[in-house]
């Protein structure tokens, strides 16, 4: 039997709206994932406890269905984002959003986003609203830092591995909404409408047992649109192993790609001059060096004028941590309120445009 809302036959998940159905609410105990669903977020399964109790409190004063605006700021400053999600959550709620655009830069206590509706359509949601914005907002800032250290150098995310697979994409979405060219995930990239990006991990070179055998391989099999990167720090010194690369492929090879680990001493500003040098002399001046491995925006700031071309960036934009966002009742039925410490009353910001 269906626990749930049964909708033109399929199984939904209906909103909760009261302590009692928080109660009634089960958890399957062969769960494959703990991450929620869709459905589960929509319900409002991922909101704090107190949400629904003041629901249960309102109402019994018959004060859930007063109009609010609420709005939400953030503790520092940083890169937007997270909106659209954030808007998705209420798509089907009575409710008016205004909200700075997705990759604006923001200061500390600016208004992001307003809210304005009964209380009662859109209250349990300030957890998983705040949430959305929150994260996106950090690594999107992270990823803006990256930006402008690479200047025009393009540089992608490969932080996917770094965080839970349910929201891997929306971090690699959030990177490139903050700067990136691309993303590494499949379903991040797709989000913002790009084809992933991405070569070959060590495994392959490993399993082969040598670097020219899978950049053959790779030249052979893969459509002639895809651009030759060789990773060649898997078995010999990366110089040596990027001249044989290009001994072999010559102009078809676009570019090499050093990911050399911390216990030989990482990727050198030293190597990225030498191998641009050998590169050069041996007539391969346009063979890109793409660079990855724990970069951070001081560090690719040196290897790119030390001559990388490209990078990927990982644990940088993955580990960012969360902006901490507040969201603040601000009118209730027009008239203006605030908690102590804060001002009454609507706060305006000339970048707030109207979204719903």
């Amino acid at each position: 039997m269906c626990p749930y809302e049964r909708k033109e036959g399929i199984c939904i998940m209906q909103e909760l709206k009261t302590l009692d159905d928080v109660k009634k609410l089960k958890v399957e105990k062969d769960r494959v994932l703990f991450s929620a669903n869709h459905d589960e977020i929509l319900s409002g399964a991922t909101t704090d406890i107190y949400f629904v109790r003041t629901m249960d409190i309102l109402r019994h004063e018959n004060l859930a269905s007063k109009v609010v605006t609420a709005e939400i700021f953030a503790r520092k400053e940083g890169v937007l984002a997270g909106v659209k999600e954030a808007q998705n959550l209420l798509k089907d709620k009575p409710v008016e959003i205004w909200a700075v655009k997705e990759g604006e830069s923001f200061k500390a206590k600016e208004t992001l986003m307003r809210i304005r509706g009964k209380y009662e359509d859109f209250g349990i949601f300030e957890t998983a609203i705040l949430g959305c914005l929150a994260s996106s907002s950090g690594w999107a800032t992270a990823a803006r830092r990256c930006r402008e250290a690479c200047k025009d150098k393009p540089f992608l995310c490969f932080g996917a591995r770094h965080v839970h697979p349910s929201v891997a994409p929306v971090m690699e979405r959030a990177a490139i909404v903050g700067g990136a060219d691309n993303a590494s995930c499949i379903l991040g990239a797709k989000l913002m409408g790009k084809e992933p990006a991405g070569t070959v991990p060590h495994a392959a070179f490993l399993i082969a047992g040598d670097t020219l055998t899978i950049a053959k391989a790779y030249d052979e099999s893969m459509p002639p649109e895809d651009p030759r990167i060789i990773l060649v720090d898997t078995f010999k010194d990366e110089v040596e192993e990027a001249l044989r690369i290009a001994n072999h492929l010559k102009d078809k090879l676009y570019g090499v790609r050093l990911d050399t680990p911390s216990e030989r001493g990482g990727v050198t500003l030293d190597l990225i001059k030498e191998l641009r040098a050998r590169l050069d002399m041996k007539g391969y001046k346009h063979v890109k060096i793409f660079v990855s491995g724990g970069l951070t925006p001081e560090r690719i700031a040196e290897l790119s004028e030390c001559g990388a071309d490209s990078f990927g960036v990982g644990s940088y934009i993955s580990g960012a941590p969360a902006i901490d966002m507040t969201m603040d009742i601000k009118e209730v039925e027009g008239k203006p309120v605030a908690k102590r410490g804060r001002i009454p009353g609507i706060t305006e910001n000339k970048k707030l445009y109207k979204i719903k």
